[in-house]
């Protein structure tokens, strides 16, 4: 997939902002970048970056990409430990989304297309994909999937049966539902990936195209895309390869193997172990991690597949939170409780205090790849004065033998949100 980036200015994340970067690219030039002094940057701010730099110091992760942004402009942007073998972490680092990937493309493709009255929440899927019929699939209507509670499986190999997307869709829609529609909510990369199709049939156009003409570039985006990124124009600027600063992730997939080979691990999976084995090895760079989008979806999957850098986020979360890609209504939709706790309609919601014990709304979400993203309103009447959007980006599984699995990193999020939080 060929995709036209565009430089984008760094602070304020303003789109009115790009034209002088943009000249400036088009010129061979790199964009300006701001050098974050110590006694520039809010106290809070700079104990939260101390807390990352600590994690990778002590070995937790190799690498970390942190931003972190108030009211539309970014107040640090720092880079730690290595993307891959030689290569540190630094501003432009791609990181492997994961599932990160459900909030920054697909619920954002099903907040555009609800604001254009073309997708109703509640009408069944089936009435756009009608042969997402049976066993009880009739009943799923989007905000089901979004909310994670139709029923559908949590995960499964289905590169065991599928080849490719047509393939992958045949075995969702037959695969049989693992609980009544409705009933409970259980984290589904099913329920994403049909998401992801439904977005296809609504706008008559494949998820990334989708994405990348009404989200990513209208926001001129400069690092955003799915894989592989060695399909990707040269970077803005330098004429290199974004191949060349990709963070890479693990040595194969060694935890998903042991999903299916070991049925001592805690996964039950209904298939013969040996008889799919295009297991891949050596680090990933640039391709998607996850198996089932690279293996039965060529890399663009409702689920996972996106990748892009801490700066990139970190504009698409200030639209958010400013509205521009959607009205105040939509917005408000999709951050209202929906009686789950710490889910939304497709983003997640921590919950987070100010100092003075008043709860904070926001909208969050992490990937398997060790990535996290959240934004935070502020203004009049709110708990923040300012709005706040962090940006934390790591490559936990380079390195790392994951067949045991992989350092845990809500610890480390959680400090972090703290720092920032807490008293100064």
């Amino acid at each position: 997939m060929l995709k036209r980036f565009m430089v984008l200015a760094w602070a304020p994340l303003l789109i009115g902002c790009q034209t002088s970067d943009r000249e400036r690219a088009e010129e061979g030039e790199s964009p300006e970048i701001p050098v974050f002094g110590t006694l520039e940057v809010p106290v809070e701010v700079a104990r939260a970056d101390s807390v990352v730099a600590a994690a990778v110091a002590e070995g937790l992760v190799p690498g970390a990409s942190f931003l972190v942004a108030q009211s539309g402009s970014v107040v640090l942007h720092t880079s730690h430990g290595v993307a891959q073998e030689g290569v540190p972490v630094d501003q432009s680092t791609v990181f492997d989304l994961a599932s990160v990937t459900k909030v920054m493309a697909t619920t954002l493709a099903a907040m555009v297309l609800v604001d254009d009255g073309v997708l109703d929440l509640d009408e069944p899927v089936s009435n756009h994909l009608p042969e997402f019929t049976g066993g009880g699939r009739e009943a799923i209507t989007p905000r089901h999937l979004l909310t994670h509670t139709s029923g559908l499986a949590q995960w499964h190999p289905i590169y065991y049966h599928a080849s490719n997307a047509d393939e992958a869709w045949e075995f969702i829609r037959e695969h049989p539902l693992q609980w009544p529609v409705g009933e409970g909510r259980h984290y589904s990369d099913l329920g994403f990936m049909t998401l992801g199709l439904l977005v296809e049939a609504l706008s008559g156009e494949s998820l990334d195209r989708f994405v990348e003409r009404r989200i990513y570039d209208p926001l001129g985006l400069r690092a955003t895309a799915f894989g592989p990124v060695s399909g990707w124009s040269s970077s803005p600027g330098t004429g290199g390869s974004f191949l060349e600063r990709v963070a890479a992730t693990s040595n194969g997939n060694p935890f998903e193997r042991r999903m299916v080979h070991d049925d001592d691990f805690g996964y039950t999976i209904e298939v013969d172990p040996d008889s799919w084995a295009d297991w891949r090895g050596g680090p990933l760079k640039g391709e998607v991690n996850d198996g089932n989008a690279h293996h039965a979806f060529g890399g663009v999957a409702g689920h996972a597949g996106l990748f892009s850098t801490a700066a990139d986020l970190a504009v698409v979360l200030n639209a958010v939170l400013e509205d521009v890609l959607v009205s105040p209504q939509t917005s408000q939709i999709f951050a209202a409780e929906t009686g789950i706790t710490g889910q939304l309609l497709g983003w997640q919601r921590r919950d987070l205090e100010n100092p003075q014990g008043e709860p904070i709304g926001n909208l969050t979400h992490t990937g398997f790849t060790g990535t996290f993203v959240l934004a935070a309103p502020g203004g009049e009447g709110l708990p923040l004065d300012r709005s706040l959007v962090v940006v934390l980006l790591t490559n936990r599984q380079f390195g790392v033998d994951g067949a045991q699995g992989y350092p845990n990193l809500s610890g480390l999020q959680a400090s972090v949100m703290e720092s920032l939080l807490g008293p100064s």
